[in-house]
């Protein structure tokens, strides 16, 4: 027996109110090729045994980024992940756990969150970061939004190599919210800082840019924070691989007023693409326009330490007219796997782990541009680069995946239809890759391309 919560009667008021004729009204925005004019073909109803060999059979499909040489990189990293960490979020108290709406009771997760905190802050080179975010895209998006709170302005300038998810994640802000959203056109060769400094002027409210940028660029960005200072505009910067923060000088240090990253590459596995958790972190005078929420350390009525949520600042919490955000959690399972790796890794670990990454990408770089026809066009990088090949990219990916070789990201993917990215192939290097993986992408692009 189906259950029907709704009459025809409730579903003509419903629409009557929201001023749609039909239901079909609410999906005008969905493409026609997307939309279904009969009911999914699915089998019918089976056992559990028989639907786990079914749901089996599709899954066997994928292929494990660990199972074949990857070089895949463009927003999430595949980087070994210590035992330690899926067996301590595994524990009851931190599986099940959620919102810590009651301290006395909740303990330990605050104390994670705490640790948590000083952790992103220290890698950014920040005064105070919050308890985590959904994931780096949306951390950007609404840090987009808190500019525009902090000047009380409505422009964002945004980098071309700012990564397409993050400024598609913004761009829809912006169309919903009515603010204005420029960004520049990609480019393989470097970010263009000159260009950006050129844009800003009194009505920016921030200038956002990526850090290293989608293409691989490491670019000092001090000029760019002095330029958009200097207007009284802010300087926001995101970075989607936050083991570069192991190398290299943190945005903090170059003048960023807020920084935000993907944390996925500590403790959290690539998962098929989430779920991911988001860093966010600004400066100490920001800090009640910052969305989510934030941990303090404080001390009881018998002087012994406590943890609390100090600022809670999202919809959950307080009226949603004075909510700075209407995030609604905050990837704390995600975060806590990011702190325990974090936490295994030490300040030492961390450092050398980033400089492995490093020299694995180096030795990678080294070997493709020496190939006919390969040009690596990242001078400085971390351990993501781009390089020209002299054929499509995509079709060259395609015939390294049929060879068991994830070659890397195509810039044609992440930005279709832009000319001059057709060749262009994005390449990541982690400690993961053997010194065998990279014979083979360099035998297996030495057929192809």
């Amino acid at each position: 027996m189906r259950y029907l919560p709704l009459t025809d009667h409730d579903r003509s008021d419903m629409l009557a109110t929201i001023g749609a004729k039909a239901i079909e009204d609410l999906f005008v925005d969905v493409p026609n090729a997307a939309l279904l004019d009969t009911p999914v073909d699915l089998p019918k109803a089976q056992g559990e045994m028989a639907v786990e060999r079914a749901l089996g059979r599709i899954a066997a499909k994928n292929v494990s980024a660990g199972s074949v040489p990857s070089f895949i990189g463009a927003g999430a990293y595949r980087h070994h992940v210590p035992a330690t960490v899926d067996y301590l979020i595994q524990r009851g108290e931190f599986l099940t756990a959620y919102t810590p709406y009651q301290p006395e009771i909740a303990q330990g997760t605050l104390q994670v969150l705490f640790e948590f905190q000083t952790q992103v802050a220290l890698l950014l080179g920040m005064d105070v970061a919050n308890a985590s975010m959904y994931d780096g895209a949306t951390s950007a998006a609404e840090a987009a939004l808190m500019a525009n709170r902090v000047t009380r302005r409505e422009s964002i300038i945004a980098s071309g190599n700012l990564h397409p998810h993050y400024r598609d994640s913004i761009g829809t802000l912006a169309e919903q919210t009515g603010f204005g959203f420029d960004t520049g056109a990609p480019s393989p060769t470097g970010p263009d800082i000159d260009a950006l400094i050129a844009k800003i002027d009194k009505t920016t409210s921030a200038v956002i840019v990526q850090y290293p940028d989608a293409f691989g660029h490491i670019t000092d960005l001090t000029p760019l924070a002095d330029a958009a200072h200097a207007a009284g505009a802010l300087m926001i910067v995101a970075t989607t691989e936050i083991a570069s923060m192991g190398a290299l000088t943190p945005p903090g240090e170059m003048g960023a007023d807020i920084a935000v990253a993907e944390g996925q590459s500590f403790g959290n596995p690539l998962n098929f693409g989430g779920p991911h958790v988001g860093l966010f972190a600004c400066r100490e005078k920001l800090t009640r326009q910052m969305p989510g929420r934030l941990c303090g350390e404080t001390v009881d009525a018998e002087g012994v330490r406590g943890f609390v949520l100090t600022l809670s600042t999202r919809e959950q919490h307080i009226r949603r007219a004075k909510a700075t955000s209407n995030i609604c959690t905050n990837s704390g399972l995600c975060a806590l796997a990011f702190s325990i790796h974090m936490s295994l890794l030490g300040e030492a670990g961390v450092t050398g782990l980033a400089a492995l990454n490093h020299a694995r990408a180096s030795q990678a770089a080294e070997r493709l541009n020496a190939m006919d026809g390969v040009d690596v066009l990242t001078p400085a990088f971390f351990n993501e680069f781009a390089v020209r090949l002299p054929k499509p990219a995509a079709t060259v990916v395609e015939a390294a995946a049929a060879k068991d070789v994830l070659a890397g990201v195509p810039a044609s993917r992440l930005w279709p239809g832009v000319d001059g990215l057709e060749n262009v192939l994005l390449v990541a290097v982690t400690e993961t890759n053997t010194d065998e993986d990279l014979d083979a992408l360099i035998s297996v692009l030495g057929e192809i391309a």
